[in-house]
């Protein structure tokens, strides 16, 4: 009988289940105290001096630029392969994106050489992603930011907690956003964090993230209903209940990435022996979330990807791709730009199934139909 193994299983219990319940019944449903706790709790973790709770990544990546000063005419530094909410966030601003190619098949972050290119007067911020909670090259981007007077904001939304030589992703640069969506290493649905080191940003951020005004409602409760709105703002916040359920996603996070290291090293240890592909951050030092497993398959092209791939969902093996080239899709592909490492990528990488309980047999497995296939 073939096997059946999915890409992704949510790491969900009866804590999750008794969270929402206890928000549900506390009869406070918006934001309110489980936000701020999510918040607080989130600050301690990775040491990050304020944390705002949005609705998504999307939305945090929207208010850190405009409180980091983009706007019309600005240009903002991407890399092309990422999820296309990094760069439909810059469009939201009236800025126009850049692509960046990545470093190379072994490290799928922005590259530190196709930045200090593509700087001009314009550019006004960098948004590296820290593809599947593997670090970008921050020393080198940092000390090219500085150079030029340009912000950093980090999309760290495959990497809570995750390090790069000690220092948390998303509190190296000015701002950083997080996602807690449903297949990430905090699953909530639904829902994002902003952080700073920068009380201005962050107070800024706060009132963009609920229409401008300068008190919610759950600072209203007891009666006091006098506020202001002194800024165009947005709808972007959580509510208690995803709150109530990343609060629990947090504290199973420590032993779920140790877990999911441990994952790693089996499914490396039994995919380095097969000719064809490689395993991108293979040697990485730091801590990583492993949010996913991509390969890439060597001397192929997306015929053959789709494939391997066909090949492996008839014996029962669920598989993704991280991602398609963001500058290849219909909206972004007017300026003709060329990037030769993410396009090879996009068409030639496959992210393999990876969650805190796949089991050693299961990797055999795939290592096994993945050998057959190619």
């Amino acid at each position: 009988m073939t096997k059946k193994i999915p890409l992704f299983k949510l790491n969900y219990d009866k804590n999750e289940e008794q969270a929402v319940l206890d928000t549900i019944r506390s009869k406070w449903i918006s934001t309110g105290p489980k936000s701020r706790q999510m918040e607080d709790y989130f600050s301690d973790k990775i040491g990050s001096k304020y944390c705002l709770t949005l609705t998504n990544c999307t939305s945090a990546l929207h208010v850190a630029l405009i409180v980091a000063g983009v706007g019309k005419g600005d240009e903002v530094l991407v890399p092309s392969l990422s999820f296309v909410a990094t760069a439909n966030v810059v469009k939201y601003t009236g800025a126009t994106p850049v692509f960046c190619d990545i470093t190379s098949y072994q490290d799928l972050t922005i590259s530190p050489k196709e930045i200090e290119k593509k700087i001009t007067d314009k550019t006004k911020a960098i948004i590296p992603m820290h593809y599947g909670g593997f670090g970008a090259n921050m020393e080198k981007i940092s000390e090219i930011a500085e150079q030029n007077n340009i912000k950093i904001v980090e999309d760290a939304s495959h990497a809570p907690m995750a390090t790069y030589r000690e220092k948390h992703l998303g509190t190296i640069g000015d701002i950083g956003c997080f996602s807690f969506y449903s297949n990430k290493n905090i699953s909530v649905g639904e829902g994002g964090m902003l952080v700073t080191d920068d009380q201005e940003l962050y107070e800024r951020a706060k009132l963009l993230r609920s229409h401008g005004m300068t008190s919610l409602a759950y600072n209203r409760k007891d009666g006091n209903n006098t506020y202001d709105v002194i800024e165009l703002g947005y709808n972007y916040r959580m509510d208690d209940i995803r709150a109530s359920l990343g609060l629990v996603q947090m504290k199973k996070l420590s032993a779920s990435i140790q877990k999911l290291q441990e994952i790693r090293s089996y499914y490396v240890k039994k995919l380095l022996p097969i000719d064809g592909i490689v395993i991108p951050f293979e040697n990485y030092k730091s801590l990583s979330t492993n949010y996913i497993f991509p390969i890439v398959l060597e001397n192929s092209n997306a015929e053959k990807r789709d494939q391997v791939r066909a090949f492996l969902k008839e014996n029962g093996i669920q598989t993704s791709v991280h991602y398609p080239a963001i500058h290849e899709f219909s909206i972004y592909n007017q300026n003709q730009v060329q990037l030769p490492k993410t396009e090879y990528v996009a068409r030639n990488e496959i992210t393999l199934p990876l969650f805190t309980t796949l089991k050693k047999a299961e990797i055999d497995y795939i290592a096994e139909i993945l050998q057959e296939a190619l």
